[in-house]
């Protein structure tokens, strides 16, 4: 077995560092070729300035130059790496899934190249999503490069997705959080620290290289508060709905694409025609569209403007992505959503000329309500617009609309944007992340303290015998713990131990010192549940004698396997028990002189009776009840729980509800 590691936060921290800096660099160089390709393709000319491709002079021959980019981004995919298709998160999650965090080296070239060729030949695509795939590679690469374990690896990929988030919107604290949601779903120093080093240095170098500013310059907005507060109620449901369809509609267009009879090489032409056509009708389709977005957001555009944008916007993306090309989700989703919010302003005023809604205000509770919803990020989301207008004023709303959104989505939506295609291939991703109650225990408080124990010299046969006799304080456990005259633990005797001996000398003559063994793993009662678990595990034992750390020999106690499964007892209680109000405890109360409940552990069992040891009792009570139907499932020596009712001087046990069994 490979020797056991912890986590290296220094080390990693350093190669995060690294990471971030990297991520920064891509964000740079993407955006600059996607700047090229536009030019290239729409222009004709060399520049590598940043430039709408609305704003050409092509005529009808801008219906080909799609097409020519969904051909090349079809070849890549076939004979490069089919990775590089769609938008990226949900490569990366799957490369956290499925492959302990590896991903291949050419996705970290081969994925920026097809979306800046998408992008820069008309794609309706934003370039965040394939710098967070890129920078995730990179971290990848770098934690297959260096020895790591897979959750050093995995938080390295995250450090690349989060600083390549942050590296293409200025926004480092929502690069944080998009990880800690999307990849990593937990929230741990041991991947905080890293994360926050490397979305601090990836923005740090998009500040040297690309500006202060972000991608977008919004002006200052009216939010409303407290008046608009009713509309956003409604607006959060409006988001909630727009998620859900826009999440079915691409689904439902990958689909379709899948059942076309001609090679997938084709599919991104396909798309990409589609594409061209649109953007010949409405040119504020094409490309990126931060331009777009910001007129949106600084309420630039007319309502019939807004409508166009929302829905040719939204179909030009379904075609595009759904054919299988490569390039980024959210710009195009926020462009989308965000006219529908400013729609839905629009509206709202001319229904109720007393609202006085901004446009701009919804439309940017509109974007990250949406595309939170939809891809279950919906704290990262509420960070990052509040990180593009860095307002106090719109955390109100944005919190409100979006977690209505976001409580509709998980209503009607099973899976996220983005783990619906993982789910399909029989993926299951579990996006809530909560404290491992195993670490929050300690072992004392889980051990079982009535421990019977053997003597050295003590007989196999004898203890044999003991097992046999079906005596509780001994056939509860599947071994015993071997102590001499003075207290002192000296092994451990498994029931396996015995009957090795016994078939090797059937009289049962050799010692229990003899059959058992003597090197002992042991745990302490101050240490966690979840440390006792690592070390069965590790050396493959299902049970550990608990010692006194200041007096290793002494024995205090005893855990195993059902001890741990039990320490889950009080976390399913907080979880599933629902506790009685001041109005039926006083129901209980009245019914209570004609039941009850006890718990205890079973002494005797037959086909109608059982009876219990009280639990709490010193002078070990035992009380018998009549059974009103078989108890299946139900030992002698398990703890049970048992409701019962009197009747004619009896108690009638109608629910038996185990509790531990054996162990």
């Amino acid at each position: 077995m490979r020797p056991i590691t912890g986590f290296r936060l220094g080390f990693i921290s350093l190669l995060a560092a690294a990471v971030g800096v990297i991520a920064g660099v891509v964000a740079f160089l993407l955006y600059n070729l996607i700047g090229l390709f536009t030019n290239l393709a729409f222009y004709h000319v060399w520049p590598f300035h940043f430039r709408s491709p609305a704003e050409n002079q092509l005529g009808p021959w801008v219906i080909l130059i799609p097409v020519v980019g969904g051909i090349i981004v079809g070849f890549m995919a076939k004979y490069g790496s089919p990775k590089i298709k769609g938008h990226g998160i949900p490569e990366a999650m799957e490369a956290v899934l499925t492959s302990k965090s590896r991903i291949e080296a050419k996705v970290a070239i081969l994925k920026p190249i097809s979306a800046a060729i998408a992008i820069g030949t008309g794609g309706p695509f934003g370039a965040e999503g394939p710098i967070i795939q890129t920078g995730g590679a990179f971290g990848s690469v770098i934690g297959q490069i260096v020895s790591t374990t897979a959750s050093e690896r995995k938080v390295l990929l995250a450090c690349g997705a989060g600083a390549g988030m942050a590296a293409t919107f200025n926004t480092p604290i929502a690069g944080v959080i998009l990880a800690i949601e999307l990849l990593l779903f937990e929230f741990r120093s041991r991947s905080f620290i890293p994360l926050v080093i490397a979305t601090t240095l990836a923005t740090s170098v998009r500040q040297m290289l690309l500006g202060n500013g972000a991608m977008f310059k919004v002006l200052p907005m009216d939010f409303g508060i407290p008046r608009a507060l009713p509309y956003y109620l409604v607006l959060g449901v409006v988001c909630g709905a727009i998620a859900i369809a826009f999440t079915k509609a691409l689904y439902f267009v990958e689909d379709n694409f899948d059942r076309l009879p001609i090679s997938e090489l084709w599919h991104p032409a396909i798309g990409a025609l589609a594409l061209g056509i649109i953007g010949f009708f409405v040119p504020r389709v094409l490309g990126v569209g931060y331009d777009t977005l910001g007129d949106i957001l600084n309420n630039n555009l007319a309502l019939k403007l807004l409508v166009l944008v929302a829905v040719c916007k939204s179909v030009a993306l379904l075609l595009s992505l759904g054919s299988g090309t490569s390039g980024g989700l959210l710009a195009p989703m926020f462009m989308s959503s965000a006219a529908a919010g400013g729609v839905f302003a629009m509206g709202v005023n001319d229904l109720i000329p007393s609202a006085h809604l901004s446009a701009g205000a919804c439309a940017l509770v509109a974007m990250a309500a949406v595309f939170g919803s939809a891809s279950r990020a919906t704290f990262a989301f509420i960070v990052f617009a509040f990180e593009i207008v860095r307002d106090f004023n719109s955390v109100l709303p944005l919190m409100l609309v979006s977690v209505i959104a976001a409580a509709i989505a998980m209503r009607y939506l099973p899976n996220s944007i983005m783990t619906e295609k993982l789910a399909r291939r029989g993926l299951d991703i579990h996006q809530d992340y909560e404290a491992n109650a195993l670490k929050q225990l300690k072992v004392a408080e889980v051990m079982a303290l009535d421990v019977a124990t053997v003597e050295p010299e003590e007989t196999v046969r004898a203890a044999a015998d003991r097992f046999a006799t079906g005596d509780l304080r001994n056939s509860r456990h599947h071994a015993l713990p071997i102590v001499d005259s003075a207290g002192q633990l000296q092994g451990l005797v498994t029931q396996g131990d015995l009957l090795r001996a016994i078939q090797a000398d059937p009289a049962g003559e050799m010692a229990v010192i003899d059959a058992g063994t003597r090197s002992l793993i042991v745990a302490y009662p101050d240490e966690r549940v979840f440390d006792a678990v690592t070390k069965m595990l590790e050396h493959n034992i299902g049970r550990l004698p608990v010692v006194d750390r200041t007096a290793p020999q002494k024995l205090v106690g005893y855990i195993n396997r059902a001890n741990v499964m039990g320490s889950w007892r009080g976390h399913l209680h907080e979880e599933f028990v629902r506790e009685h109000g001041w109005f039926s405890s006083m129901k209980a109360a009245r019914e209570s002189r004609l039941g009850g409940m006890v718990a205890g552990r079973v002494t005797a069992l037959s086909s109608d009776g059982i009876c219990i040891r009280l639990d709490g009792t010193e002078e070990n009570l035992v009380e018998e009840f009549s059974l009103s139907a078989p108890a299946r499932g139900v030992s002698r020596g398990d703890h049970v729980r048992v409701n019962y009712r009197k009747e004619d001087g009896r108690k009638i046990a109608f629910r038996i509800e185990e509790l531990s069994s054996r162990q």
